[in-house]
């Protein structure tokens, strides 16, 4: 069983930046897929990135391409999300979570772990 520790949310200013890591331990990391997701309140949970396991395949929703960046060290068994020209519908809670294969990668059900989430907060 694989056990994820997210860290580096806070406080930024809109167009600032904030890099995310999601830590894992547990056997067998570089079998899995790792996603990020966030949750603004009264919102339901959704997709942001995803990140194959050896790094070939990346996913980005919409409304972060070109400003959000998903990596992963399978060496130090951590994945990255590094977040820039962060604004205010940015602010949420954010989840990394793993699954094995790449199909479904929007479905939260389909998750094998999920970490106890970091918040991310973006002031106008």
């Amino acid at each position: 069983q694989i056990q994820l520790v997210e860290s580096g949310g806070g406080l930024v200013q809109a167009g600032g930046s904030l890099r995310l890591s999601c830590a894992a331990s547990g056997r067998s990391f570089r079998s899995y897929t790792i996603a990020w997701f966030r949750q603004a309140p009264g919102k339901e949970r959704e997709l942001v990135a995803a990140i194959s396991w050896s790094g070939s395949s990346t996913y980005y929703a919409d409304s972060v391409k070109g400003r959000f960046t998903i990596s992963r060290d399978n060496a130090k068994n951590t994945t990255y999300l590094q977040m820039n020209s962060l604004k205010p519908e940015d602010t949420a809670a954010y989840y990394c979570a793993a699954k094995t294969g790449w199909g479904m990668l929007s479905a939260p059900g389909r998750y094998d772990a999920w970490g106890q989430g970091t918040q991310v907060t973006v002031s106008s």
